[in-house]
């Protein structure tokens, strides 16, 4: 069991095509803090499955990948993959 799979279940059983949440929204549905790596640096939030980015497989696994990180808000968009 990955620390990110409480993420994992809250992207699968949404819907949306589109859904923007904070650094802090995060968190509560993690039930845990974000490293302070992924306020500081763009390639922690990067759609990769391969390498040491575990917290990536949450979302793609899920059916989604990030986009329009904006690190200074704190917030990051989930887009659906489609297809």
């Amino acid at each position: 069991m990955s620390k990110y799979d409480p993420f994992l279940h809250y992207l699968t059983e949404n819907t949306s095509l589109y859904l923007k949440l904070s650094f802090g929204e995060i968190e509560r549905i993690l039930g845990t803090s974000l490293p302070q790596s992924a306020r500081r640096y763009q390639a922690w939030w990067a759609n990769e499955l391969n390498g040491r980015h575990v917290q990536a497989a949450s979302w793609l696994n899920a059916g989604y990948s990030t986009e329009n990180l904006d690190l200074s808000s704190e917030t990051v968009w989930f887009r659906q993959i489609l297809g």
